[in-house]
């Protein structure tokens, strides 16, 4: 039986949004903030970001969404199988290595954040600001991917892989966006 019966069989988060839709408005606002608005992070990064804590939460409708997003604004795909395997021998920048390695920790082990991991995504050339807006995507994405499994959501982009007309939308489409096409905000 699915966790919500309501929702059908196989879920997807637009029927949960459409389900309960009181606070979807907000929550893709903050998502367009974060995601798409000014920081010292790129789109690609923050979408890498998105896509390696939902990776380490196992939650395989936004890896799958976001490997997507990353892999719109720039990020190979290997690259992100790579960075799931071994973050340390992911042929990724140096420079997002400390980002990643706090959010890993950040999503693991909360209790056990350090100077020392600041001091390491500090040393890299982040700013305070770009430490912050991962630690808000850390945490929105940890939010999301609760949602994702507590609602029992099972959509798999790996499985039903965006069409090369959906991938060129999803450049310029804003959360927001989603929501508007889903019927829930005007």
């Amino acid at each position: 039986m699915p966790l919500f019966p309501s929702l059908g069989e196989t879920p997807h988060l637009g029927v949960v949004f459409q389900a309960f839709p009181d606070a979807v408005k907000p929550l893709l606002q903050y998502h367009d903030i974060v995601l798409r608005g000014d920081s010292p992070l790129s789109i690609a990064e923050r979408e890498l970001i998105a896509t390696y804590v939902s990776g380490l939460n196992a939650c395989t409708f936004c890896f799958g969404a976001h490997k997507i997003y990353a892999k719109v604004f720039g990020i190979e795909e290997s690259l992100i199988d790579d960075m799931m395997e071994d973050i340390d021998t992911a042929p990724l920048p140096a420079k997002i290595k400390p980002i990643l390695a706090y959010m890993k920790k950040l999503t693991v082990l909360p209790a056990n954040m350090r100077d020392g991991d600041a001091k390491a995504v500090y040393d890299a050339g982040w700013s305070e600001r770009a430490l912050y807006d991962a630690v808000q995507i850390c945490a929105l994405f940890n939010f999301m991917n609760r949602i994702i499994e507590g609602t029992g959501v099972t959509f798999d982009y790996g499985e039903t892989p965006p069409t090369n007309d959906e991938l060129k939308a999803r450049r310029t489409r804003t959360y927001m966006d989603y929501g508007r096409q889903l019927g829930i905000i005007e």
